[in-house]
This record gives structure tokens, sequence and C-alpha cells, in this order.
């Protein structure tokens, strides 16, 4: 089943990417919403149409997405533990001294024999 979705979201991608490549931009930023006087007849209704599909396959992408994670074949049972926490169970404990660490502070004759 989360071929079946991956396959479907690799066509919604395709498809959102062809529709917003065909969208015109028409630069202006926001002061371009507010104006129509630029709107031929029928571009209206294209513009609806592909704004209408962007949202969808927009929409469409992220619900395709939210059911492919739930779709995901997940091992079960102990042996299955993550190699974080293996890592972490096999490090040293950074506390601990080294063997070779002297214990007591060197004495005035330690010093002498050097």
């Amino acid at each position: 089943m989360f071929y079946a979705i991956s396959v479907l979201i690799l066509i919604v991608c395709l498809l959102l990417i062809l529709i917003v490549l065909v969208q015109n931009s028409k630069g202006g930023g926001l002061a371009a919403n507010f104006s129509s006087s630029n709107q031929v007849m029928g571009v209206r209704k294209t513009t609806d149409f592909l704004e209408k599909a962007t949202w969808t396959l927009a929409g469409a992408l992220l619900f395709l997405s939210i059911m492919a994670a739930a779709f995901i074949e997940r091992q079960s049972g102990e042996d299955t533990r993550s190699l974080m926490q293996e890592q972490i169970d096999a490090a040293q404990d950074p506390t601990a001294l080294p063997g070779n660490f002297p214990l007591t502070a060197p004495t005035e004759s330690d010093e002498n024999k050097e």
C-alpha cells in the first residue's frame, strides 16, 4: 500500500509542477490582486481553474503524505532497537577514571627520583 501511495504522490507532484509552471506570473506583489483591469474575457476563468487546481493538488499531496506515513511498515519486537540506543549502551561511563590514572598525589620522594 505504501508503494501505491508513493506513486500517487509522484503523480500529484508532477501535476502540481505543471500547473504552477502554466500560471502567468504578473509580478506586482499584492497590488496585482486588487486590480482587474488587465483581465481579458475568459482569462479570469482560467486563472480561477488554475488556482483551484493548485490548492486541490496541494491538499491531495498533504493527505497522501499523511497516508504514506501511516502505511510505513514498522518492525516489531525486542530485537529492533535503535542504533542510537545501542551506541548509548555501549558507551563508557564518562565519570569513570581510566585504569592508569594515579589516585594519590606525588610525594617529595617521588619527585627526587626523577
